[in-house]
């Protein structure tokens, strides 16, 4: 456990030697779902996964606590992130995220770009909810729906349905193409920590939470390298429109993985941990540079 401004925060490493790497999950998730990768990856680098405040077996604070300056903002995560780096790791890093840790690992380099090397994005969340990205008349309608979730007892009873072995079994198999990987191990790993107190909470804060920063927003400001790896049977964020991706100048590769889901780490890692090898290694040591007089 760490302490991150008063909270405790869950985190594992694996590794003495080597480049750092950073884990990120995506939401409802947790450090665990990197568990077919933090072995391989730490036979050759310092390997470090988080769980980000709200989930897993980090603190929950109520987001009620905090007024009407909203907790669970990307910003949030990218700060504890960045701290992280500096306060555990002690060194600059690379980030592999999933989903919505993309998003965290991608705004973490653009508030101090100094700390992240380069990072790898596994099927990043398109925000397909953002206020942004809804027709102006359907905004209001959301905004209705996110209030009912939030501020009523149908949040509560939506969750109680949500958080039990057999729905999170039946939403990972939507998300697995290879749904052989959706074990009984796997659905606890996911489930066990959501029934901690305060994790409702945090479910329906995020879910309500339709603003913030978008990927192509924050791909236009981040400096370092960004691989993107997509798992082209992803039902939940389409291929076709991820690709749009590989037009920004930050983007040095955009790869896809045949047929596999939404989280590939887990689904494929026998594809995702040779692609964080080879990544690593062409960024961990900077090209050599010619000094000029000035």
């Amino acid at each position: 456990m760490w302490k991150w401004r008063g909270y405790s925060i869950r985190y594992q490493c694996s590794g003495s030697s080597g480049p750092a790497i950073v884990l990120i999950h995506g939401f409802g998730a947790n450090s665990d779902h990197w568990r077919k990768n933090i072995p391989v990856l730490a036979n050759s680098h310092r390997v470090y996964s988080i769980d980000l405040i709200g989930y897993g077996y980090s603190d929950k604070p109520n987001p009620r606590d905090f007024g009407d300056n909203p907790f669970y903002t990307f910003e949030t995560w990218a700060a504890q992130l960045n701290d992280f780096c500096k306060d555990v790791v002690k060194d600059q890093a690379f980030f592999i995220c999933n989903s919505i840790g993309g998003l965290v690992g991608l705004q973490a380099a653009v508030m101090e770009p100094k700390i992240c090397k380069g990072m790898i994005l596994l099927n990043i969340s398109l925000r397909m909810l953002h206020v942004k990205k809804q027709p102006w008349y359907g905004r209001p309608l959301i905004r209705s729906f996110q209030s009912l979730l939030r501020n009523t007892a149908v949040g509560k009873l939506f969750f109680k349905a949500v958080a039990t072995s057999e729905s999170v079994k039946n939403i990972l198999c939507q998300c697995y193409h290879d749904t052989s990987q959706v074990t009984d191990e796997l659905v606890q790993k996911i489930l066990q920590p959501g029934l901690e107190p305060g994790a409702a909470d945090v479910f329906l804060e995020f879910i309500c939470y339709s603003e913030g920063p978008l990927p192509e927003e924050l791909l236009l400001q981040v400096k370092c390298p960004v691989l993107i790896a997509w798992g082209d049977k992803d039902p939940w964020e389409p291929i076709e429109l991820g690709r749009a991706y590989r037009n920004f100048d930050s983007v040095e590769d955009f790869v896809v993985l045949p047929n596999v889901g939404h989280c590939p780490q887990d689904e494929a890692p026998h594809l995702v941990n040779p692609l964080v090898k080879s990544f690593v290694a062409r960024h961990a040591t900077p090209p050599t540079s010619v000094s000029t007089a000035s």
